[in-house]
């Protein structure tokens, strides 16, 4: 059939084959006088509201990285929101800024909460025109980041699921987890000597003094810390791990799966 006749039929076939587009748009919010710039993705093709995930990442912040490490969990499947909760100036370049950033913060849990609860309240209200269900929220973290979505659980928010990937587990008031109302999946490097034998024992006390708390600690023959991070390059102490990561990624989409 000859181009100029097959052109109509096309031309009502291409909105079913639309390419799909992965956003990324900046988000400034506020929190006691200090300005966040959050960065929310999101597959642009999606028709049907789909679950919104905030995502703290590693102490470095929000980076090309961890940029790319969200379109990875978003997908076509979620909309997620690249937590900045050092604040807009913030941006460390090493691991030494890194450090004095991710201290700060964990030298102050109430802060780190509040921080972290104002960057979720930041992804429901911008992911609206992203096509969130409000009802489907769950939070992510990575290193410095695991342990902030643990706080985030802490401090009582009303969301589906946590999951921290090799994050840090301990707490200073550990009676907090009373208050948790989601789901917890831990993902941790047996071998990982940032994250001591002593604070996974303290957490397994900590969770199992609730007894009605739906929580899971998966702990990874081998791995050590950082094993999602395919920088990570210091064996023994903090390295990517390929095959670790895979079954990480994959624990949480069945997470997700049964939470949502």
């Amino acid at each position: 059939m000859p181009l100029h006749l097959l052109l109509p039929f096309l031309l009502i076939l291409l909105p079913n084959f639309a390419v799909a587009t992965m956003v990324e748009e900046h988000v400034k919010h506020t929190h006691d006088g200090v300005t966040f710039e959050s960065i929310l993705v999101y597959d642009d093709t999606g028709t049907i509201p789909r679950p919104a995930i905030l995502m703290v990442p590693n102490w470095m912040g929000v980076t090309p990285q961890s940029l790319e490490q969200a379109k990875q969990v978003a997908g076509q499947d979620y909309v997620v929101l690249i937590a900045d909760i050092y604040g807009k100036t913030v941006r460390p370049k090493n691991p030494d800024e890194a450090q004095k950033a991710a201290t700060f913060l964990r030298s102050n849990r109430s802060l780190m909460r509040a921080r972290t609860n104002n960057a979720l309240d930041a992804l429901l209200a911008t992911g609206q025109k992203a096509g969130v269900d409000q009802k489907k929220t769950a939070a992510i973290g990575f290193c410095f980041g695991g342990g902030a979505v643990l706080e985030l659980a802490r401090s009582g928010r009303d969301i589906k699921g946590v999951v921290s990937f090799h994050g840090n587990l301990d707490t200073p008031n550990p009676g907090d987890a009373a208050n948790i109302k989601s789901a917890v999946l831990v993902l941790h490097g047996a071998d990982d000597p940032i994250v001591p034998e002593s604070q996974i024992q303290a957490f397994n006390t900590e969770m199992k003094a609730q007894p009605n708390l739906d929580w899971q600690l998966v702990s990874f023959g081998g791995a050590v810390h950082s094993f999602t991070d395919p920088s990570a390059n210091t064996p023994g102490r903090s390295q990517y791990d390929e095959r670790t990561s895979k079954r990480a990624f994959a624990l949480m989409r069945k997470f997700f799966s049964e939470i949502f």
